[in-house]
């Protein structure tokens, strides 16, 4: 939106928000008037949203400061804008929606937020790795480590024990990477210890004797998810004998107890305010059927909100193969939300890989006057609002079956230049374009559909083709 003010020193302005965006508006103005010198005062509506306030609504609730020169509403009340000036004897302006925008809309250069600092670590399990050569585990750790990985976990086999066990560990520390070894077997755990594991998951009643001489830290578990006693009877043994530990009450999937569990780590940090915690967030992601990604970012605002500072994740099942790169970005959007005390919206759209952040249609008479005005035989394609477009010199296509389209087409004068080169660059843009249609994404031709985190970039096929051809016939643009 355009900045419709004027900064000025001798103004007073009068920022209408919500609940839920009063910190964030307060330190952003706050930061914005000290630099431009100006006064103001910030309007806290008795609603959570602001994007629920309506006119009608703001004018009841709405109590100007008699020192206000000036009334600045959130950017969804634009509409109305006419229905409050007329009640209001001061200038009323709309700002935007977005609080984040203030900086830009009150004429101040866009601050870049920094999402490089995080306080959660991520524990990587690598599943059943005594199952695998020694070889193919530290390439697999290696790679996890590239996608955010703190520790590798090595999941042992609990049908049976691991001779070589000190060897996977052994390889893994000659390549500078920490380990966890994920065993109830004592000796599993002593052996892998002794060769450099830092961490043993996990103990409880069954080894927790053992575990006094291992000499590092372990993950203190309840006998059962739903006997929480045994847990406290562990941390006390543990902490009477000094041994390291950080606790987790076992995280249960959807169906077998999914609320009580998250209940039992909210009364943990309560019963332990200082102890370090952890939550094994793979219980759900593995579990449910489900794309990770979502289901990630809200367990990790979970641990962010409880100072759960470590979680365990895996990604064997193929909805999941990118959970430790998603816990990567989500720790990062977790800590800055939690820190500035904003909903984690606006800062990265790394995690929006389904859908896309906002859509940009071009209006109905956009394509049409684009139809006329063209000179040229290339074709654009356009996919908006249900319709996918097909446009050239005065032609104009649409339909929501890339089928009937390129039907169409091929029975108009002007497809005298679809030869097969043309018909595979239309058909393969036409793909994307479905795509984005069903999906809900933006589609830009010759630009690779948004899949956040996923996005590979496409090269440029349309320039490439256009320069080969230009000189034989008017050629796909």
């Amino acid at each position: 939106m355009a900045n419709e003010l004027s900064v000025s020193p001798d103004h007073h302005y009068y920022f209408v928000t919500g609940r839920l965006a009063e910190a964030a508006v307060r330190a952003i103005v706050e930061a914005i008037a000290k630099e431009q010198g100006f006064f103001y005062t910030i309007g806290v509506m008795p609603i959570t949203v602001a994007a629920l306030i309506t006119p009608k609504w703001l004018l009841r609730h709405l109590h100007v400061p008699k020192q206000a020169t000036h009334v600045i509403v959130p950017g969804y009340l634009c509409d109305g804008l006419s229905e409050i000036r007329a009640r209001i004897d001061i200038p009323v302006l709309c700002g935007p929606k977005d609080c984040r925008e203030l900086p830009e809309w009150l004429g101040q250069p866009r601050r870049e937020v920094s999402l490089e600092q995080h306080d959660i670590e991520i524990i990587a399990e690598i599943n059943h790795a005594p199952r695998r050569p020694p070889s193919d585990v530290i390439d697999e750790a290696k790679s996890l480590r590239r996608q955010g990985a703190d520790i590798i976990d090595l999941g042992c086999d609990p049908s049976i024990r691991c001779p070589q066990i000190a060897d996977y560990v052994a390889g893994l520390i000659d390549e500078g990477l920490r380990v966890s070894i994920d065993t109830f077997d004592p000796w599993e755990a002593e052996q892998a210890s002794r060769r450099g594991a830092s961490l043993v998951l996990s103990v409880n009643s069954s080894n927790r004797e053992a575990a006094i001489d291992w000499g590092v830290e372990v993950v203190a578990i309840p006998d059962t998810p739903q006997d929480i006693e045994s847990l406290h009877e562990t941390v006390a043994f543990l902490s009477q004998r000094h041994v390291p530990m950080r606790l987790d009450p076992i995280l249960e999937p959807i169906g077998t107890g999914l609320m009580e569990s998250l209940l039992r780590y909210a009364q943990l940090r309560r019963d332990y305010p200082d102890a370090e915690i952890m939550m094994g967030v793979g219980n759900l992601t593995e579990l449910s059927d489900v794309d990770s990604a979502g289901i990630n970012l809200l367990l990790l605002g979970i641990c962010g909100e409880l100072r759960i500072r470590s979680v365990l994740t895996t990604q064997v099942i193929n909805w999941g193969r990118t959970s430790v790169r998603e816990c990567d970005v989500a720790r990062r959007l977790v800590h800055y939300a939690v820190r500035e005390g904003i909903p984690p919206k606006r800062l990265s759209d790394q995690l929006v890989m389904l859908r896309d952040p906002k859509l940009h249609p071009f209006s109905p008479e956009v394509l049409q006057s684009l139809a006329e005005t063209l000179k040229d035989n290339n074709y654009r394609i356009f996919a908006q609002e249900g319709q996918l477009h097909l446009i050239s010199a005065g032609l104009h296509l649409s339909d929501d079956d890339p089928f009937r389209l390129i039907d169409e087409l091929l029975s108009r004068e002007q497809s005298s230049n679809v030869d097969p080169g043309h018909a595979f660059y239309l058909g393969f843009e036409m793909a994307k374009a479905s795509i984005a249609l069903t999906l809900g994404k933006q589609y830009e031709q010759d630009q690779a559909l948004h899949w956040g985190l996923l996005t590979k970039p496409e090269n440029h096929h349309r320039v490439a083709r256009t320069s080969r051809h230009r000189d034989r016939r008017s050629g796909t643009e």
